[in-house]
């Protein structure tokens, strides 16, 4: 399986990812998974509070962030899409319903954020658990996590 890696700073890879959002309903399923759809878009969300939110997220501590660094950071920022059922990061686990228009529309709102804030902006930008990234390495990180649960929702 290929992913659809959208380059999450110009008009036209925001815009399709934007255009895969709209297409979920409320009611809509998971293909794989138990995530409801508004748990699934809080969640998603959780990889823009890190950067826009500073201090709404606990950072790992060292020793996890040395594991994460040296088993999870590949799979994350690299060009590999994610597996199916891949083990989640505590502050990204969303274990209570949320309102599905709004974690929506914030999440819209994250990605027009991040195409406005353009790749300059995240150029050497420090992730509080992977350490200094580079703007393709967030770019991967935003889009594969967007790609990866809008497959899961089937858009």
């Amino acid at each position: 399986m290929t992913v659809a890696i959208e380059d999450m700073f110009h008009r036209a890879g925001r815009d399709r990812v934007v255009a895969r959002i709209h297409q979920l309903t409320r009611d809509s399923q998971p293909l794989w998974g138990t995530m409801s759809v508004d748990r699934m878009l809080a969640h998603c969300n959780v990889a823009y509070e890190i950067v826009h939110e500073p201090g709404k997220h606990a950072r790992p501590g060292a020793i996890g962030r040395f594991f994460a660094r040296l088993f999870a950071k590949a799979m994350v920022v690299g060009d590999k899409p994610y597996p199916r059922r891949s083990p989640t990061a505590p502050s990204f686990v969303i274990k209570d319903a949320r309102d599905f228009e709004k974690e929506k529309a914030r999440l819209l709102a994250y990605v027009d954020k991040t195409l406005e804030q353009g790749a300059a902006h995240y150029e050497g930008l420090e992730n509080m658990t992977f350490g200094v990234l580079s703007a393709k390495q967030w770019n991967n990180l935003f889009s594969k996590h967007l790609d990866h649960h809008l497959r899961q929702f089937g858009v």
